[in-house]
């Protein structure tokens, strides 16, 4: 079992939370979170807890936005034929669906176009372009990829294929010479806002497009839906705009959601219920990432822009079987992982993980990689074969720069990109032993030993006399939670279980409580503490131990209560 590390953020200023105490009427607990979250007026707490479509930015801030509008007006009064080109993930095939539904209604002859991730690999490919040169069409938007295409655009151009890229990934050295790049993270734009996901930069377009109509913001609400599934699922900071696309995304989802999303939700076993930002992560975005994992992304979209619901449900049906198998499979690539680990003492006792077996998945791999994570919590790289190299996902633990350990073993490498905690790398096979090498090499001269210790982080201490219904539903109003708004997790000291507390789970491996402090032993708090079951001797014997959790809602037999989830227990 890990043994993890908290640490407590910082927890501010002590002025600006006794000010934003007074200003709110919250106590110090909720002011602090706010404070940690960059809100120190009345007008931020304002615009944090009240999300509004006004505080939208102009579209035509960004960098390229009236070239791209232009290049697509031309195109629509000349009747060419329209591509849209996205990758094969959840950001890349909800932002195919999103374009290509909202253009469809100006566009005689359009289509949509996802790579093959296995023939032709992320981002533009040169099949892909030959598509569209071979089939007329002149004018490509592609989604979620493209700002590093810069060898593929000059290609493109020579087949007489124009490129409009939406991206937001960090550029490399020289920028693409398409007809418009929007990407707020390249050099020389102004966009306010920088993390926006893909799908949420093709949002621009069409709010840009739209407002250039002449047409009311209102009709674009449909689309907010597919937004918030991209941001949710792409794992970009919840901040600024995301939340407010994020936001209304979500209201979009649990009133109206288009009938692809609709049936993902059905099949999902959550319809009925208020869809959050952890049910998109958990349960919605799987689903649709699992078609391109599995056989082709060009099923999600099929889903995403569905209008018939038998439809739907027919794609949506074989979708959530393509989900079922890639847990399976990779279940059984992450047992046979561990496995190899755990035969070899010298592999098991590394700084590092880098495993290879052409049999495995290709498109699961990245999810082996943080599986392992949860077992050895190190730098992780997972190859494969694919087109007679290996292919490879690469996960990486909290503070340890992936990207840059992988770029000082380029010179064994093909292809790489990626960013500090995830990445992506391809090699010829006979190098495969000489990059884990260098690669442990590498990361053990690198890496500080204490981030090899996983850790939980911690927002604030809590009195567990605190813990009640407004203080829970004034948390609620912190949603949508999710990277840099991340659900508040509290501490509390010396919490003892009344007696009723018991192992849970088909092997004990869970805990229920129920929890009192010393100055209220009548005031019982309910707890679950999952993976927790090891601690069970120390809490039975009565003794006093230390929590840190966060608050949630039990249903039971038509009951709801509160209840706290704890992450991780300190016993003496």
């Amino acid at each position: 079992m890990l043994i993890k590390n908290w640490i407590i953020k910082d927890q501010g200023v002590p002025g600006e939370i006794g000010f934003l105490q007074k200003a709110l009427g919250v106590n110090r607990p909720v002011s602090c979170l706010l404070v940690q979250r960059g809100i120190k007026t009345f007008e931020d707490a304002k615009a944090f807890f009240r999300p509004d479509l006004k505080n939208l930015h102009d579209p035509f801030l960004m960098k390229d936005m009236d070239k791209a509008v232009e290049r697509i007006m031309r195109a629509l009064e000349s009747n060419e034929s329209l591509l849209i080109y996205g990758d094969y993930d959840v950001d890349g095939t909800t932002s195919v669906a999103m374009i290509y539904s909202y253009f469809k209604k100006y566009f005689k002859n359009i289509d949509f176009y996802i790579p093959d991730r296995y023939t032709e690999g992320y981002g533009i490919s040169y099949k892909g372009i030959d598509f569209a040169a071979s089939n007329g069409y002149k004018i490509v938007i592609a989604l979620d990829c493209g700002i590093k295409a810069v060898e593929k655009i000059k290609y493109a151009k020579d087949q007489g294929v124009e490129f409009i890229i939406c991206d937001h990934h960090n550029p490399g050295s020289s920028i693409p010479q398409a007809e418009a790049v929007l990407d707020p993270k390249q050099p020389g734009c102004d966009y306010p806002y920088k993390e926006l996901s893909g799908c949420g930069v093709g949002f621009k377009l069409i709010q840009a497009f739209h407002s250039r109509l002449g047409l009311p913001f209102s009709d674009l609400l449909v689309y907010l839906d597919l937004v918030a599934v991209s941001i949710a699922s792409d794992i970009v900071p919840i901040t600024g705009e995301n939340r407010v696309l994020a936001f209304y995304g979500l209201k979009q989802i649990n009133e109206n959601p288009s009938t692809g999303i609709r049936t993902i939700i059905k099949l999902s076993g959550i319809e009925g219920k208020k869809i959050t930002i952890e049910d998109i992560v958990f349960k919605i975005g799987p689903r649709i990432n699992a078609a391109g994992r599995m056989e082709s992304g060009k099923k999600s979209v099929e889903l995403l822009i569905s209008e018939d619901e038998k439809e739907a449900v027919l794609i949506g049906t074989k979708i959530n079987d393509f989900n079922s198998t890639r847990r399976n499979v990779d279940a059984l690539i992450t047992q046979e992982a561990l496995s190899v680990i755990q035969s070899d003492p010298k592999m098991k006792n590394r700084k590092s993980t880098v495993l290879y077996n052409p049999a495995w998945h290709k498109g699961v791999i990245g999810i082996v990689a943080s599986r392992l994570m949860e077992y050895y919590y190190r730098p992780t790289v997972i190859l494969t074969k694919s087109n007679d190299m290996a292919a490879g996902s690469a996960r990486s633990v909290n503070g340890f720069d992936l990207y840059q350990a992988i770029e000082s073993c380029s010179n064994l490498l093909e292809n790489f990109g990626g960013h500090k905690y995830a990445a992506g790398l391809t090699l010829k096979i006979q190098n495969i032993g000489l990059f884990q090498e260098k690669f442990e090499e590498i990361v053990s001269q690198t890496i500080h030993p204490e981030q090899l210790i996983p850790v939980v982080e911690i927002d604030t201490e809590l009195d567990l006399k605190e813990v009640d219904e407004k203080f829970y539903r004034i948390i609620q109003q912190f949603q949508p939670f999710g990277p840099e708004n991340m659900t508040p997790v509290f501490f509390t000291e010396n919490v003892s279980d009344n007696g009723d507390g018991k192992p849970v789970g088909a092997t004990g491996e869970h805990l229920k409580l129920y929890l009192v402090q010393e100055e209220d032993p009548y005031k019982v708090y309910p707890a679950i503490a999952f993976q927790q079951g090891h601690n069970f001797p120390a809490i039975s014997q009565g003794h006093a131990f230390d929590i840190c959790y966060s608050i949630d809602e039990n249903e039971f037999r038509g009951e709801t209560s509160l209840q706290l989830n704890i992450k991780d227990i300190k016993t003496d």
